[in-house]
C-alpha cells in the first residue's frame, strides 16, 4: 500500500470516527431530569397518567364531566364552593378505595386476578358507584331549581351528541358492499 493510500485512508476513518462521534453525542437519551419534569406535569394535573380514572375519557371521568358542567350555570361564590368542598371531601374519603381499586383492576387486565379478589374487585365497584350516587345527590342539593333543569338539559345535549357519534363510528364500520 502506498504512502499516499494510508495517508487517504487515515483521514477517511478520521472523518468517519467524526462524523460518527457527533452523530451519537447528538442522539437525545432520556435523562432523570426529563423523568422529573414528566412527574411533575402528572403531579401538577392532579395524578392523573395517561390511563386511568381521569385518564383520556376514562370510564369513571363523571366527576370532572359535572364539574365541566357545573361551570357553565354560573353557580354564585358560596356554590362554587360548597361543590368543591364536596368533592374534595369525596376524594378524600374515598382514596384508598380508589387506589385498591385500580390495582385490582391492573391484576384483572392482567389477567392474574384471584377470586378472592375478583369478589373483592365486584364489591368496590359497588361501593364505589353508591359513592358516586351519594356525590352527585349532595351537588344537586346545593343547585337551584333551574341550575337542575339546566344540567339536565346538557346532560340530555350530551347523552344526543354520544348516540350521535356511536352511530357514526357504526356507520363507518358497516362498509357498504359491491356486486361488481
Amino acid at each position: 500500500m502506498s504512502l499516499k493510500q494510508k495517508f487517504i485512508s487515515t483521514v477517511t476513518l478520521a472523518i468517519t470516527v467524526g462524523a460518527f462521534g457527533t452523530f451519537v453525542s447528538a442522539q437525545q437519551t432520556p435523562t432523570e431530569d426529563g423523568a422529573m419534569q414528566r412527574q411533575e406535569r402528572v403531579e401538577r394535573r392532579g395524578g392523573r397518567g395517561k390511563f386511568g380514572k381521569e385518564g383520556r375519557g376514562g370510564k369513571h371521568g363523571g366527576d370532572r364531566m359535572m364539574m365541566r358542567s357545573l361551570g357553565k350555570l354560573n353557580l354564585t361564590d358560596a356554590q362554587k364552593e360548597q361543590t368543591r368542598a364536596v368533592f374534595e371531601n369525596h376524594k378524600i374519603q374515598n382514596q384508598p378505595q380508589f387506589e385498591e381499586l385500580r390495582g385490582l383492576a391492573m391484576k384483572k387486565r392482567d389477567g392474574i386476578i384471584s377470586a378472592d379478589e375478583q369478589t373483592r374487585f365486584k364489591e368496590l365497584r359497588t361501593q364505589m358507584k353508591a359513592s358516586n350516587d351519594q356525590l352527585q345527590t349532595s351537588i344537586l342539593a346545593i343547585l337551584t331549581t333551574e341550575q337542575r333543569t339546566q344540567l339536565d338539559q346538557m346532560k340530555e345535549e350530551m347523552k344526543q351528541k354520544r348516540m350521535e357519534r356511536r352511530q357514526s363510528r357504526q356507520n363507518q364500520t358497516v362498509a357498504p358492499t359491491s356486486d361488481n
